[in-house]
């Protein structure tokens, strides 16, 4: 087991740098999820701490030692490909063996490691069967069994769910993470999937061009995020952003945000009074009645989004759109007037410039 550091680390290919000092300090035994769209960066920091691409600046360390330009076969890490990567002539078992062939194993060592992940991942009856005769989770979990049974320093995993279809994938997300407990190894982990990353990791690193936008638990990356770019990223419907405008008023100030009066506290920060602006507000937060601790504003209904369990209302707040989400008897249909409200103490302010937090509460 071990730590992993990313120091100052960039990465350019040709005159295109897509990752842009990258700093970041891994736990042992830590699960860490790299999160992020498509072309962020994150696959590429995996690669890196494998191994496989080298940097163009910075260091990286594995459990204190500089790994940076070791060859990959030195580092002893372990990584879960999108696509499996199983050898398709070999059997499960063979597949198996595979992560300790070159490894220097003693032979007396290799069955007995073998028995335990297949027991571990419930593949025990899987053994003499291809690659081509299994499942897509079938498949995942011997890649899973490949990569543990060497015990690495570290385990990588790449958007290891994104093939398996939506009932899979969230059986496995909970398999996975019970996996990385009982196996107990440092885990990195990318993806671009929000629910993967908020329910099974430690911390998350959430990525966009190349930088870190924020490094926190799931819990403060959704409830305290670093700027706008994370607050839209993380969390489903997206927060709503609103452009807002200061009014200096005696005994006090606002921000109006399109019908929505949102009047400023005495510990209101004072760049508040000074900055250009943007109100976010989760959807979740926003309720379709008015009560004394409340701000509320007059819209009417454009669109619904029924899930289920939950409907994603659409509604125009003068010149500006808001989703909020209800249950679906809660629902009004298209075309009618309600009531929005949220309570101030759930509004972020955002810098309209650089996007920074520079406030949560008002």
């Amino acid at each position: 087991m071990a730590s992993v550091i990313y120091e100052g680390i960039e990465k350019a290919f040709g005159q295109t740098k897509v990752v842009k000092g990258v700093s970041l300090e891994i736990r042992d035994r830590e699960f860490v999820a790299l999160l992020g769209p498509s072309g962020c960066g994150k696959t590429t920091c995996l690669r890196m701490l494998a191994g496989l691409e080298e940097p163009t600046a910075g260091r990286i360390l594995l459990d204190g030692e500089d790994v940076t330009y070791k060859p990959p076969r030195d580092r002893d890490i372990a990584m879960v490909f999108q696509n499996y990567a199983l050898y398709p002539h070999m059997t499960v078992r063979e597949n198996i063996r595979m992560g300790l062939k070159y490894r220097n194993v003693p032979k007396a060592e290799i069955d007995p490691r073998i028995d335990e992940a297949v027991k571990l991942l419930d593949i025990s009856g899987l053994l003499d069967r291809t690659p081509a005769e299994l499942s897509g989770g079938q498949r995942q979990r011997v890649a899973l069994g490949r990569a543990i049974v060497r015990r690495p320093k570290a385990l990588l995993m790449d958007e290891p769910l994104s093939n398996l279809d939506a009932a899979l994938r969230a059986k496995m997300r909970v398999d996975l993470k019970l996996l990385q407990n009982r196996v107990n190894t440092t885990t990195l982990y990318v993806t671009h999937d929000q629910r993967e990353a908020m329910t099974m990791a430690d911390r998350i690193a959430v990525m966009s061009e190349g930088r870190v936008m924020q490094f926190d638990t799931p819990d403060l990356i959704f409830g305290t995020p670093a700027n706008r770019f994370v607050a839209q990223f993380v969390g489903s419907p997206g927060v709503n952003i609103l452009p807002a405008t200061y009014f200096p008023a005696d005994g006090g100030a606002t921000l109006t945000a399109g019908s929505l009066v949102l009047p400023l506290s005495d510990r209101a920060p004072e760049v508040l009074r000074t900055a250009r602006l943007e109100i976010g507000i989760r959807p979740h937060f926003l309720r379709l009645n008015a009560t004394p601790d409340t701000v509320s504003a007059s819209g009417r209904i454009v669109a619904t989004e029924p899930f289920g369990t939950e409907t994603n209302l659409h509604v125009a707040l003068g010149d500006q759109v808001v989703v909020l989400v209800v249950e679906p008897r809660q629902a009004p249909p298209v075309g009618e007037t309600v009531i929005v409200s949220c309570a101030p103490s759930d509004v972020y302010v955002f810098d309209a410039g650089d996007g920074r937090l520079l406030s949560h509460g008002l």
